[in-house]
C-alpha cells in the first residue's frame, strides 16, 4: 500500500513537471516569436516590392522579391564612403574606448590606490551632470576640432557605466594574491596589467568592446552637430539624407499612381536602409556572444 502511494506520487509530480516545462517552452517560445517575427519581416519587406509594401501583402515572406530597395540605396556614391567612414569610426574609436576603460578602470580596482573614493565620486558625477550641448560645442571649437574626425573619437572616449563594470569586474575577478605574488617576483604594475589582467579580462573586454561598437556604428548626432564635410559624415548621415530625399520626392508629385508608387518605394527604401545599417552589426554579435553572457553576468552578480 505505501508502495502504491510513493509510486503514484511520483507519477503526481511527472505530471506536474510536465506541465511546469511546457508552459516554461510555451512563453519562450512565444518569446522568441515576439523578437524574432519583426527582424524577419523588416528583412522579407527589404526583398518585396514596393507595391506589396504599400498595400501591406507582407506578412512573412517575400512578395514579387526583388531588390529594388538595394539597387536604389546603393546607387547612390555615398554609400560606400559612408561605410568607410563607419568602419574607421567603429574600429578606432572601440579601441580608444577600450583602452581608456581599462587604464582607467584598473587603478580604480586597487583597494590601495591613494584617494579611491574621491575619484570614483567624480567619475560617477559625470554621469548624472554634463555642460550640455552648446558647451561642448564650443570646446570642440576652441580646440579645433570641428569638421575632424576627433570630433568622433574624442567625445565620449570613456563610458563611466563601462568603466564601473570593468572596474568590478578586475576587483572581484582577479585575486589581490596574484598581484601580491608577482609583486614579489619583481613585477612592475605595467606587467601585471599587460600580463595578467588583460588575458583574465577577456570576458569583460568583450562586453565594453561590443557596446562601443555598437554605439560608433549608430553614431549620428554628433555628426550631425560637429560635422558640415560631406566626405566625413558616417553612414547613418547618409541614409537619414536617402531616405528624407525619397519621402520629399513621393510628397510633392499630383499624380496618384505615381504618388502611390513612390510611396512605395519610400517604404521599400525604409527597410533597406535598416537592412544595410543593421547587418554588420548582427553578423559580429554571434563571435562576442559567449563573451557578452559571460561578462554581463559576472558584472551584475558580484558588482
Amino acid at each position: 500500500m505505501v508502495r502504491g502511494d510513493v509510486k503514484m506520487r511520483k507519477m503526481r509530480l511527472s505530471l506536474e513537471d510536465r506541465i511546469y516545462y511546457a508552459l516554461i517552452y510555451f512563453f519562450a517560445i512565444a518569446l522568441l516569436l515576439a523578437v524574432l517575427y519583426p527582424i524577419i519581416f523588416i528583412v522579407s519587406a527589404s526583398f518585396s516590392s514596393p507595391f506589396a509594401i504599400s498595400s501591406g501583402q507582407v506578412v512573412f515572406l517575400p512578395v514579387d522579391p526583388g531588390l529594388q530597395g538595394y539597387q536604389a540605396v546603393f546607387k547612390d556614391p555615398r554609400i560606400l564612403t559612408g561605410y568607410r567612414n563607419t568602419i574607421f569610426y567603429t574600429v578606432t574609436g572601440t579601441l580608444i574606448n577600450v583602452f581608456m576603460t581599462l587604464i582607467c578602470a584598473y587603478p580604480l580596482a586597487r583597494k590601495k590606490l591613494p584617494h579611491r573614493g574621491p575619484l570614483t565620486f567624480f567619475f560617477t558625477f559625470t554621469m548624472l551632470f554634463s555642460g550640455g550641448m552648446i558647451p561642448s560645442y564650443l570646446l570642440l571649437r576652441d580646440l579645433h576640432m570641428l569638421n575632424t574626425v576627433w570630433a568622433m573619437l574624442i567625445p565620449g572616449a570613456i563610458s563611466v557605466y563601462s568603466m564601473i563594470i570593468t572596474r568590478t569586474f578586475i576587483a572581484t575577478a582577479i585575486p589581490d594574491e596574484l598581484l601580491e605574488a608577482t609583486q614579489i617576483d619583481g613585477c612592475s604594475d605595467f606587467r601585471f596589467f599587460f600580463l595578467f589582467v588583460l588575458p583574465l579580462s577577456k570576458a569583460v573586454i568583450a562586453v565594453i568592446a561590443m557596446q562601443y561598437a555598437v554605439g560608433h556604428w549608430n553614431a549620428y548626432f554628433n555628426a550631425f552637430i560637429y560635422l558640415t564635410k560631406t566626405e566625413l559624415y558616417p553612414l547613418q548621415v547618409f541614409l537619414r539624407e536617402i531616405l528624407v530625399m525619397n519621402q520629399i520626392a513621393a510628397n510633392n508629385i499630383t499624380d496618384p499612381e505615381t504618388a502611390v508608387a513612390m510611396q512605395g518605394l519610400a517604404d521599400l527604401l525604409k527597410y533597406s536602409l535598416i537592412v544595410i545599417s543593421s547587418a554588420p552589426i548582427l553578423c559580429i554579435y554571434p563571435f562576442f556572444q559567449k563573451y557578452f553572457v559571460k561578462g554581463v553576468m559576472i558584472g551584475s552578480i558580484k558588482g
